[in-house]
């Protein structure tokens, strides 16, 4: 992704310094609450907007695409398009985590625009920058899951994977999921901060193994 200007001047500037604290730095001044918000924000601008620009897809489509598009990979990739990635306080923390810290913040950025000026606004300021990251799909994208899914499905004879989850690890505020996947006799693993995002990983993981061995088409 292409680096880009942040130009949105907030009228109250006290709203960008909050989106841009992490609770590692202040644990009850931070973005958390405007995260919340903007989270919501960009779902529905998001939705609104792949509606209009793909009237010929189903629903499942248009959610694969939704998936992505607010994903915690694209998200902070935006985040590192806009500068957030130097201007960001949080705590002392790895590669990944500072990743989701930076998906976080630019949902915070949404909420605090949104308070700042309102709804029309911010949804300008989500179609200027999404609008050209889902023409860039001329397809839906599959998510892990389901390329998973159809894999095994055609290599073993209509089985399906089957997953497992353990139980819930790590603090209250962060926690940490592991989920198990097995088809055509191999496993994988993986974690994630929900049962799906854990499963997602664990599907990709899966998907890397058996990408090395040879099956019969």
């Amino acid at each position: 992704m292409k680096k880009t200007n942040f130009d949105y001047k907030f009228k109250d500037a006290s709203l960008f310094e909050l989106a841009m604290t992490q609770s590692g730095v202040d644990s009850r001044h931070n973005n958390e609450r405007l995260e919340f918000v903007g989270d919501r924000v960009l779902g529905l601008c998001v939705a609104s907007m792949l509606y209009a620009m793909f009237p010929l897809e189903a629903e499942g489509e248009l959610a694969r695409r939704h998936a992505v598009l607010v994903s915690t990979e694209t998200l902070a990739d935006v985040a590192i398009s806009l500068g957030f990635d130097k201007t960001l306080r949080h705590g002392h923390m790895t590669a990944g985590r500072v990743r989701h810290a930076l998906a976080n913040s630019m949902e915070a950025v949404l909420g605090a625009m949104f308070f700042d000026a309102g709804f029309d606004a911010v949804r300008r300021f989500i179609c200027d920058i999404w609008h050209d990251l889902a023409a860039s799909e001329l397809r839906p994208p599959k998510d892990s899951k389901t390329e998973l899914q159809e894999f095994v499905q055609k290599h073993g004879g209509g089985a399906l994977p089957v997953y497992e989850y353990s139980s819930e690890r790590g603090p209250a505020n962060v926690p940490v999921f592991s989920a198990t996947v097995t088809g055509l006799g191999f496993s994988a693993t993986g974690t994630g901060q929900s049962k799906k995002i854990a499963s997602l990983a664990a599907a990709e993981n899966l998907l890397k193994k058996l990408a090395i061995i040879k099956f019969d088409d």
